[in-house]
């Protein structure tokens, strides 16, 4: 595998949210620069979150059919990491240890078993490190992409 950052859910979301267009535009940018890399990983979790925020939360949501069609794309062209239960119990061991609410720890479980240091989020405190595992949230203004490459 040569996934070097995890993208969580928010992140892609925001490249379909036009009413925050800054968020949108950055969005945007950090996608194309991981898969043209193919450095870019998400998780089955991600991809479910993904489908139900685009069809159902953003302002402008996209029909079923078109984030039908984004879901396979990102099947088609990006790594992506399954759920296992290995996951859910280092993700359990998360809440316990740090106190993450359950779906951020199972992101958090999903890239430190999975070996990639870095987790693109800006549901994390940016700039923290947990195991080994980097949250970044690229929505940051001093965030560049290139120096955690």
């Amino acid at each position: 595998m040569s996934a070097k950052i995890f993208v969580d859910t928010n992140v892609m979301v925001y490249a379909y949210d036009r009413s925050e267009p800054e968020k949108q535009d950055q969005a945007l940018r950090v996608l194309e620069f991981l898969a043209k890399r193919k450095i870019g990983a998400i998780s089955a979790q991600v991809l479910a979150e993904f489908f139900v925020t685009v069809t159902r939360k953003i302002q402008q949501p996209l029909t079923v059919e078109l984030a039908y069609q984004r879901v396979q794309n990102y099947l088609a062209s990006w790594t992506v990491l399954d759920l296992t239960g290995l996951i859910i119990i280092e993700a359990a061991r998360g809440v316990r240890e740090f106190q993450l609410s359950y779906w951020d720890a199972q992101i958090w479980a999903t890239a430190r078993l999975n070996q990639i240091s870095i987790v693109l989020s800006e549901d994390f405190n940016s700039g923290s490190t947990l195991e080994g595992v980097s949250f970044v949230n690229p929505f940051n203004d001093a965030f560049s992409l290139e120096s955690w490459v």
